[in-house]
Order: structure tokens, then C-alpha cells, then sequence
């Protein structure tokens, strides 16, 4: 296991934290709200950290193909569900927004499934719109978990990249599973 998931792998560990410091936060324990913060931007961290070390040292392995996304999933999905309207946080997510924004993740990962069942191996790699997407996502958290009165002004742009990401990533796939059906009644 080289450095690079060994720090994806920090931030898969990370997630049960983040989410029971957002469970047990309560008014009078207004540090776990803090301490679910500095989990989350260490996550953020972690995830550049290990995609500039594993293009440094040219270290891309299957692992961590798998499991820096995963990462990514696991925290953001844990945040968009935990800052919805089950919170206790004055400022959440409405539930629309945690709505969109999880779903856009269930269809890519079923999407991802089917398409390894199908072809027998898949190849993630992310698109602009979905960095775009996971950018915005995660300060709209950092905004929610700061209490920032103003962080519509930046889930709302989330949200519109998570459409728009959600779009091209079942466009790329649909090109995948038609080019193996293609493939396969040409041959």
C-alpha cells in the first residue's frame, strides 16, 4: 500500500468520526460541531494531498482508484445526510439539496457496478464537471459546518454541477455500455 492510499484510507476512517461528532452535537457540546469541521477539511486536505503525491511519484494503483473516490463519497455523502434537516445545526442543508446531491452518487456508483459486471473491470477517472462538483460540495459543507448565513450562494452553484456532472457521468457510461454491445454484434 503505497503513501498515497494510505492517506485515502485516513479519510475512510475518518468518515465514522466526522458523522459522531455531527450525531452527539448538541448546543451545550457546541465543540463537536468544531471538531466535525477539522475532520472534514482534513479530509478535504487528504483528498489533494493524495492526488498530488500519487501524480508526483507516478504511484496510480487499482487500490486507488478505488478507494480515493470511495473516500470522497463516503465523506460528502456522510456530510449532505448529516447536515439535512435531521441536524441539530441552525443552518442545514435543505432536504432537496442532500436529495440531488446523494442521488447523483447512488446512480454513478449503481451506474459504476453494472458497468464492471458488464465489461469486467471500469476505469474511474473524474471528469472537470465532477471535480467542479466535488470542489463546490465540499465548501458548501465547510460553509454549513462554519454557520455562514450566506452558504446558499455556494450550494446552489453545487447543485447545478452536481446536475450537470450527474448528466455527463450517465452519458460516459451509456457510451461504455453501448460501445461493448457495438463491439460485440460486430464481431
Amino acid at each position: 500500500m503505497n503513501i498515497a492510499n494510505k492517506i485515502s484510507t485516513f479519510r475512510i476512517l475518518s468518515v465514522p468520526f466526522f458523522i459522531a461528532c455531527l450525531l452527539y452535537y448538541a448546543p451545550e457540546r457546541a465543540y463537536l460541531k468544531d471538531l466535525a469541521l477539522v475532520i472534514f477539511i482534513l479530509g478535504v486536505v487528504s483528498d489533494g494531498l493524495d492526488g498530488f503525491i500519487a501524480r508526483k511519484a507516478k504511484i496510480q494503483s487499482q487500490a486507488g482508484l478505488i478507494l480515493d473516490p470511495l473516500g470522497d463519497k463516503l465523506l460528502l455523502m456522510s456530510a449532505f445526510i448529516f447536515l439535512s434537516p435531521m441536524s441539530r445545526l441552525e443552518l442545514k442543508f435543505p432536504l432537496w439539496v442532500s436529495f440531488i446531491v446523494i442521488s447523483r452518487d447512488m446512480i454513478i456508483i449503481m451506474g459504476a457496478v453494472v458497468i464492471y459486471m458488464v465489461k469486467q473491470s471500469i476505469d474511474v477517472y473524474p471528469t472537470k464537471w465532477g471535480k467542479l462538483t466535488t470542489t463546490f460540495q465540499m465548501f458548501s459543507v465547510i460553509c454549513v459546518l462554519l454557520q455562514w448565513k450566506l452558504a446558499l450562494l455556494i450550494w446552489w452553484p453545487a447543485v447545478i454541477f452536481t446536475v450537470i456532472s450527474g448528466i455527463d457521468y450517465v452519458k460516459r457510461g451509456f457510451k461504455i455500455l453501448y460501445a461493448l454491445d457495438n463491439r460485440r454484434i460486430a464481431g
